[in-house]
């Protein structure tokens, strides 16, 4: 064995060459560069008078907007309420698609009976789909929230129904010559061979929720970032109105912040990860 491959051997997993350590640091670094810059140029634009206030407000006016709705308390508020139905409509859609992508994965029937219907819908536009949520569940919280789940769904299914299939077969010979439960089947193979995909499907999920929700919280909308956006619309207001877009990608990042931490745990025991 080289001197190097015995030093690989001998590092425990996890530990890092400070080498390593530095150029992942810069790495990270390195990605702030070109946002920062893009906010130079656009603040400068805008001090010069190339960008009119009326296009596209300076970051400087839009920071100030973002610091007095946060005082006034519209800005939490608005938050609250969306991310409120961000929440329900995520719970709900992805409770459906763990039923449905379970069967359709794992049942050749399951599969003939489920996956039409699933793929004719993916095809739909949330927008088209509007009139017809109004229709059967009012103006009110239900068709926004249904319309977010209808979103999620499609998502964590496909990668769900994927991960199931993608399964080595060779496991199942090995679960039934061990004679292990359904139960313990599930642990075993189903559990922790759908897990990288469905974590994967659960992020993608998420970012279709918020743009799910800015859909629905443009349609009679009360309250939420939505409600705040159309706003600021009708009063010509931009710099509100990129406060709200920022709210909502925030909000995003946010919550695939927190599924990239949960997937690194559950995945804990992946080299890649």
């Amino acid at each position: 064995m080289s001197s190097h491959t015995f030093a690989a051997a001998v590092v425990p997993r996890g530990a890092t060459r400070p080498g390593l350590a530095t150029r992942a640091l810069r790495s990270r670094a390195a990605r702030w560069i070109s946002p920062l810059l893009l906010l130079v140029i656009w603040q400068l634009a805008s001090a010069s008078g190339l960008l009119s206030p009326k296009t596209l407000a300076a970051p400087t006016e839009i920071l100030s907007t973002a610091w007095d709705l946060t005082k006034s308390g519209d800005l939490p508020q608005a938050l609250l309420v969306s991310l409120r139905r961000a929440t329900l409509g995520l719970l709900l859609g992805v409770g459906v698609a763990v039923a449905l992508g379970s069967l359709a994965g794992t049942s050749r029937a399951g599969d003939a009976l489920v996956d039409p219907p699933m793929q004719m819908i993916r095809t739909l536009p949330l927008f088209g789909l509007v009139p017809l949520f109004i229709l059967w569940f009012g103006i009110g919280e239900t068709s926004k929230i249904a319309l977010v789940a209808l979103g999620v769904m499609i998502p964590l299914y496909l990668n769900l129904v994927a991960a199931l299939r993608g399964i080595d077969r060779d496991l199942y010979d090995v679960a039934a010559t061990v004679r292990l439960t359904r139960a313990e089947r599930v642990r075993h193979i189903l559990l922790p061979g759908s897990l990288p995909g469905a974590l994967v499907g659960l992020r993608q999920s998420l970012g279709v929720a918020w743009l799910a929700l800015v859909v629905a919280e443009q349609v009679n909308a009360s309250s939420g970032l939505g409600f705040l956006i159309n706003n600021a619309r009708d009063f010509l207001q931009t710099d509100v109105i990129v406060v709200g877009l920022l709210a909502y990608a925030v909000l995003g990042l946010v919550t695939d912040a927190l599924v990239r931490r949960l997937e690194r745990r559950a995945l804990a025991w992946r080299d890649d990860v």
